[in-house]
């Protein structure tokens, strides 16, 4: 058992295009968010959060984390949405002894979006090719305490993120939090699913990321290469707030997109608002 703090390492699979069934707009390219998997370490083994999506996010993972050295025991997801955890039947093909693990509500969910594209193939038809026929599910987690040689790390239930059944990973040791998709980082935020009210329970699913007072905070959809401040926790929270602000002021899609690229825009996937901003104006017609 050590009584080091565990260490904190980020892979962000970058920025890629995608196959877009819609109209876009002009300008707008149709591309992937950069996604982070984390691996959580001590001395001798270490867990990693959230899977990803392709074959090739996969294999990339797990090139990476082999390069630590440590006995991979589990690999844990945030949230339900595919593009989190589809990568795991490949993931855990590489650490034969590891298993996948989620909170009740993300299963669920999951297990939703598994079925939800076996009739309208949303993920397949998008990543052709690069996903698994049969997806693997992870395992039910019930217990909220996960110990990475000795040290605790603890699942806590937040609830709304860019979905509803979000969770996020507390390393105590290290001061750290890994937030799924409950904390953006230098990335435009998806509010696909995420009305006024979701917003809200969102913005208090970041006060509790705040309540921990980390001094390092994971975001699931980073830039390559970005460091994790804890700023990134207040800067959600105003993006979120500036959203629901232009949208009760716009009254179209190009207009919502214009005003928040205005003060955002220094952010990437600049496909995001665009979905964000169709959800909304959909939602008030």
């Amino acid at each position: 058992m050590s009584t080091s703090p565990l260490s904190i390492d980020v892979h962000v699979a970058p920025i890629r295009p995608y196959i877009y069934p819609d109209r876009l707009a002009v300008g707008e390219e149709a591309t992937w968010a950069p996604s982070s998997s984390t691996l959580i370490s001590g001395p001798t083994e270490g867990i990693l959060i959230d899977a990803l999506l392709t074959f090739d996010n996969a294999d990339q993972i797990a090139a990476w984390a082999k390069s630590f050295d440590k006995k991979i025991t589990g690999v844990y997801i945030t949230h339900g949405h595919s593009d989190h955890w589809l990568g795991l039947a490949r993931l855990l093909g590489h650490f034969p002894e590891a298993r996948g693990y989620a909170a009740p509500e993300v299963l669920g969910r999951a297990a939703w979006e598994a079925e939800f594209n076996k009739t309208t193939k949303y993920w397949t038809s998008r990543f052709p090719g690069e996903l698994p026929e049969t997806p693997v599910m992870p395992e039910v987690l019930n217990n909220d305490e996960i110990l990475v040689d000795g040290q605790v790390v603890n699942l806590i239930h937040v609830g709304q993120g860019d979905v509803g059944g979000s969770t996020i990973f507390h390393v105590p040791s290290a001061d750290a939090v890994v937030c799924g998709d409950v904390v953006y980082n230098n990335v435009h935020m998806m509010m696909y699913e995420a009305d006024e009210a979701k917003r809200e329970a969102w913005i208090a699913s970041i006060d509790a990321v705040a309540a921990l007072k980390p001094k390092i905070v994971v975001a699931g959809h980073k830039s390559v290469g970005a460091a994790d401040p804890p700023d990134c926790i207040a800067a959600s929270q105003q993006y979120l707030r500036d959203f629901t602000t232009f949208a009760k002021k716009s009254g179209t899609v190009e207009d919502l997109v214009q005003r928040m690229l205005e003060l955002h825009g220094e952010r990437e996937q600049l496909h995001t608002p665009w979905i964000s901003a169709r959800a909304e104006v959909a939602r008030r017609a």
